[in-house]
């Protein structure tokens, strides 16, 4: 369980860095907000 919620968020966390080198901060952001609630939703049915 643990290791798919660390690479959910650590890809979305790569993705997101590389979207805010390009300055698409909101699609950053919402990319972090979706891989959150994926993690979330990883931990409770599991």
């Amino acid at each position: 369980m643990y290791e798919r919620m660390y690479h959910t968020l650590f890809h979305a966390i790569t993705d997101a860095m590389e979207l805010m080198e390009e300055q698409r901060y909101q699609e950053a952001l919402f990319l972090l907000e979706k891989a959150s609630r994926e993690a979330e939703e990883i931990y409770i049915s599991e």
